[in-house]
């Protein structure tokens, strides 16, 4: 595979769509489809951004340095080198920017409303966000607030934003079903993290997971899984519950086994798509 697509880590791209379509469906038939397009384009491009610094952030700190159960990407397999890597990420923050800026203007007709300053604002945020996960000397995912960032950006703000974009409004209900979606989001970085935990720890890698333990991670990792899964069905989302036999196996598969988790990542990044779908049924 080209190197470079290999490190966009195209498998990533449903997941963090997931808030956008669930905040867009529950807003029909108040859609307006440029603005969901310009939307799912904003979305891919922070994810895409968050994935290349993520890289290239582990990579200056040396934390992905003979990495064991994960694929090897670009800088890791020595493929791409740390000025190609920064470019790419040059041309991702340009590209939030293009297609978020578009976004305001079509949702809310102007660039300079309350409306648009704030959403401005909260792009921003977003691209500060995506960089800052492990780049940098004071990246959040070293300090165990990567498991926060991601149920705000990908959790609550894509769903809020994705349905106050097209109907200008909020309800409690999109909150709670935000921050339900949410949390499957965070599992999947959980994930990650405890498939990573002992080489996290000899770096000085500390995440969530590795504060609390195998045992500990675990039981959270169960824990957003069924808080999901409890929101969807208190607010009478009841097609939700088709994903349950899945959720059952995967995990069954994350308490039995030590290694092969990464082959689970993917699996809980579709089924988290299919439950955002399933919800706005």
């Amino acid at each position: 595979m080209n190197p470079y697509i290999q490190s966009l880590r195209l498998r990533t791209l449903p997941l963090s769509v997931s808030g956008i379509i669930l905040g867009t469906g529950l807003a029909y038939p108040q859609v307006n489809g440029l603005v969901f397009a310009l939307a799912i384009c904003t979305t891919l491009s922070l994810q895409i951004l968050s994935n290349l610094s993520n890289e290239l952030g582990d990579a200056i700190k040396g934390t992905d340095t003979n990495q064991q159960g994960r694929e090897a990407y670009g800088l890791q397999a020595g493929t791409i080198t740390m000025p190609q890597m920064r470019n790419m990420i040059l041309l991702f923050i340009g590209l939030c920017i293009v297609f978020g800026t578009a976004l305001i203007w079509t949702a809310f007709g102007t660039l300079f409303s309350e409306q648009s300053w704030v959403f401005l604002g909260l792009g921003a945020l977003a691209i500060i966000g995506a960089i800052k996960y492990t780049l940098g000397k004071h990246s959040y995912g070293y300090i165990g607030l990567g498991d926060l960032g991601v149920f705000l950006f990908f959790g609550l703000l894509s769903t809020i934003g994705g349905y106050y974009l097209q109907t200008q409004t909020l309800t409690t209900e999109i909150v709670v079903l935000g921050a339900a979606i949410g949390m499957p989001c965070v599992g999947v970085l959980n994930l990650n993290n405890i498939r990573d935990m002992q080489h996290d720890i000899e770096f000085g890698k500390r995440t969530l997971a590795s504060l609390l333990g195998p045992i500990g991670a675990r039981i959270y990792h169960t824990a957003l899984l069924v808080g999901c899964l409890t929101i969807m069905v208190a607010c009478d989302h009841y097609w939700t519950l088709a994903i349950l036999p899945l959720w059952i196996w995967h995990l069954w598969f994350v308490w039995t086994h030590h290694q092969k988790l990464d082959k689970q990542m993917p699996i809980l990044m579709f089924s988290t798509l299919i439950v955002a779908i399933l919800c706005i049924f």
